[in-house]
């Protein structure tokens, strides 16, 4: 998968695509119904699949205080992108510049002339250009005039509810990861370098890989079943574990992050990327009494997240 995010400076290779427009956090299964129509375009008139995206996520470059919301890291959603096939990734720098753009300067100046795209696909929901002033609407009329296709999907419904990147958080709030995954289409998983820890785990015999949550929206906080992928290094493969998510107040912590133990696992996974799936909510986080109830709990954890992970 190419990676293109200058709309000014395009290869002719990277020209005439059919693209799925959209900020694809989650890349959940409405978005995939939207890349699907998009790559049906695509094999229609011989060209390449891909996908308009924006990086920082506007609500990143509007509201640089607020709260953590993201899904997925940039490089967490190209990696799921690029496993859908998609082969062109405009993952356009959003500024000042961007955002300044009236609705007819974006799809003249970044769909039309910038990209040359061939077809684009949208969902029904879709607003664009400066103040979100165009819609879908505006976009098909821009695109008869100018010269490239435009489809327009419905919105997604599972369950009598409608599939989308709020609904996921939420669930993801709530401690129900598995409904997060039926709207996803895929369990969620954070992504990230193992960095150092307090070595905590180790002297109690759970020893875990840390990583960041800086700038991912934050599930409950609690201890969970998870599946993890070693994406590198001489531990790569596929495991089982538990992990704890949140601030360790046993520790008297403050920075969220996650702990993952491994099972039947020995090495060291310092500065390794690795891939953490969140399978089922176990517990919340507690304080205990000393560190004998502690370790005790940590078994009793582990010995129900192998019973959750052996059923699926």
């Amino acid at each position: 998968m190419r990676v293109i995010r200058d709309y000014s400076f395009v290869d002719p290779a990277d020209r005439g695509a059919s693209v799925a427009i959209g900020n694809f956090d989650g890349v959940h299964v409405g978005h995939q119904k939207v890349i699907d129509i998009a790559r049906r375009a695509a094999d229609a008139s011989g060209a390449p699949l891909g996908i308009l995206t924006f990086e920082p996520h506007p609500r990143e470059f509007f509201a640089p205080d607020a709260a953590p919301f993201r899904l997925m890291s940039r490089e967490t959603r190209a990696n799921r992108l690029e496993k859908l096939g998609v082969e062109r990734l405009y993952e356009l720098n959003f500024n000042a510049t961007l955002s300044a753009l009236t609705p007819e300067e974006f799809a003249r100046n970044v769909i039309a002339d910038g990209l040359g795209l061939n077809h684009v696909v949208v969902g029904a929901d879709f607003c664009f250009g400066k103040a979100r002033a165009g819609n879908s609407t505006d976009l098909t009329a821009f695109g008869q005039e100018m010269g490239f296709g435009v489809t327009v999907t419905e919105l997604l419904a599972a369950d009598n509810r409608q599939v989308s990147s709020t609904a996921i958080r939420t669930a993801l709030s709530e401690g129900r990861p598995r409904d997060a995954a039926d709207m996803l289409g895929h369990l969620h998983r954070i992504d990230g370098e193992v960095v150092s820890g307090e070595q905590r785990g180790r002297d109690l015999g759970y020893p875990t890989a840390n990583m960041s949550l800086a700038g991912l929206h934050m599930p409950k906080f609690g201890v969970y079943a998870v599946l993890v992928d070693v994406l590198d290094g001489p531990h790569a493969g596929a495991y089982q574990g538990a992990a704890s998510l949140g601030i360790r107040p046993m520790f008297r912590g403050e920075v969220p992050n996650i702990e993952t133990f491994l099972f039947d696992f020995s090495g060291d996974l310092y500065g390794a990327q690795l891939s953490v799936a969140l399978v089922e909510y176990l517990r919340p986080e507690e304080t205990f009494e000393g560190l004998d109830a502690f370790i005790a709990q940590m078994g009793a954890d582990c010995d129900r997240a192998r019973d959750i992970l052996s059923a699926l």
